[in-house]
């Protein structure tokens, strides 16, 4: 039996018993505060986006050194829902391993993803109009809004496995943050935790669905602003978000959660 209190953190063993018992409580969850703790990620992760982006308008820094400090400003994101308390599509997909362990039904995972999903997409859209009557955009003579514009188009003209993986690689990544924050015992520990793969799946160029759920309904708002900028779209969306979902899936429920189920669970069962 672990220690109540400690320095130290949790073991790989008791992360993915942590990581099952919230999984269940997450899939029992009742609807109405799991949707509004989906509207919270989905804002959280808009926030660490709106971050990002300012760091991307500033042309006098280098590729290496905005692409690496635009990833460790967007881990705000991730803390938020981490520390405060918030429900996010991606790092839900580790629920894969409270299924696997038969804790929860299919219909329970498929209900938890998708409510959450559909909450994210709310809250990063719904801050995107705020972000854009705050005037924030029009910073720094419009270059954040320029900025925005050219982000979007970028993801936007991605090819759908090109898309696909990069969202496979940042999942990857976002749910080792997740498990490394379960194996924390205090607010620096989780920190530490998530700002490193966040950072690293952001200065690669990954593809995370939740950020590109606020991305892109800025850029559509703001692109009749930024002189001769235009051409996102609706269906531009919708061609970056169905492969990256499928890549964020596949990363974190299976290249994360199945994996650390297969090795910590299915071959030590309780």
């Amino acid at each position: 039996m672990s220690e109540l209190f400690g320095s130290d953190a949790y073991a790989p063993r008791e992360v993915a018993r942590r990581i099952e018992s919230v999984g269940v409580a997450k899939a029992r969850m009742a609807a109405l505060p799991l949707f509004l703790l989906g509207v919270l990620a989905g804002a959280f992760i808009g926030l660490g986006s709106l971050f990002f982006v300012i760091v991307k308008s500033d042309p006098t820094l280098g590729f290496a050194l905005s692409q690496l400090l635009g990833g460790v400003v967007f881990s705000l994101g991730l803390l938020l829902v981490v520390v405060a308390g918030a429900e996010l599509f991606t790092g839900n997909n580790l629920l894969a391993m409270a299924w696997a362990d038969g804790q929860i039904g299919s219909a329970a995972l498929l209900r938890n993803w998708a409510l959450v999903c559909a909450a994210n997409f709310v809250g990063a859209a719904g801050l995107a109009l705020l972000v854009y009557a705050s005037g924030h955009t029009g910073l720094n003579g419009g270059a954040i809004g320029q900025q925005v514009v050219r982000i979007a188009l970028a993801k936007q003209a991605l090819p759908w496995h090109e898309a696909f993986f990069r969202g496979v690689l940042c999942n990857v990544l976002v749910c080792m943050a997740v498990w490394m924050a379960m194996a924390g015992r205090s607010v620096v520990d989780k920190a530490v935790a998530i700002v490193f793969p966040v950072s690293a799946f952001v200065a690669a160029g990954f593809e995370h669905s939740i950020a590109n759920m606020y991305l892109f309904p800025l850029a559509m708002l703001v692109q009749g602003d930024a002189a001769g900028m235009a051409g996102v779209t609706w269906t531009g969306l919708a061609g970056n978000l169905l492969p990256v979902i499928a890549g964020n899936l596949l990363g974190g429920s299976v290249l994360v959660g199945l994996v650390y189920h297969l090795v910590y669970r299915r071959s030590t069962p309780e």
